[in-house]
């Protein structure tokens, strides 16, 4: 009996552990793409490729697949500047997207961080947060 009360135990909490490690990750990205299609696609396009000189790419860029706090702070203040990313100049103004929530901006990170081919850890809500009041 205490045996089998043990490998339930064990059993429980291998579900919680493996519920939290891996459908936040795939939930993070589920809302990441619908924050996605509604704030980014019109410039960075469907397939994350961008438009050459104005829009730049979201695949495999030093940009997306750097440093978090970066990508956080791009989305949190915009850029209005020609900046180069990787050797390429782009023109089109970003606006800052800080009005979207803390846990939206982690999940169109991860989405971006783990989609187009790239592969990148993921953000957290607490990570945009801690770069929010660095503002």
């Amino acid at each position: 009996m205490k045996k089998w009360m043990i490998a339930a135990v064990l059993s429980g909490l291998w579900c919680i552990s493996d519920a939290q490690t891996k459908k936040p990750a795939a939930g993070s990205s589920a809302r990441g793409k619908k924050v996605y299609e509604q704030y980014c696609l019109t410039c960075h396009q469907v397939d994350g490729s961008g438009v050459p000189r104005m829009n730049p790419p979201l695949i495999k860029t030093s940009y997306v697949l750097g440093e978090k706090s970066t990508l956080i702070q791009v989305v949190l203040k915009g850029l209005e500047a020609s900046v180069p990313i990787d050797d390429e100049y782009y023109s089109n103004n970003m606006p800052p997207h800080d009005f979207l929530k803390d846990q939206e901006i982690a999940d169109v990170l991860t989405y971006v961080r783990s989609n187009f081919g790239n592969k990148a850890s993921a953000v957290t809500a607490a990570e945009v947060k801690a770069e929010r009041a660095k503002k």
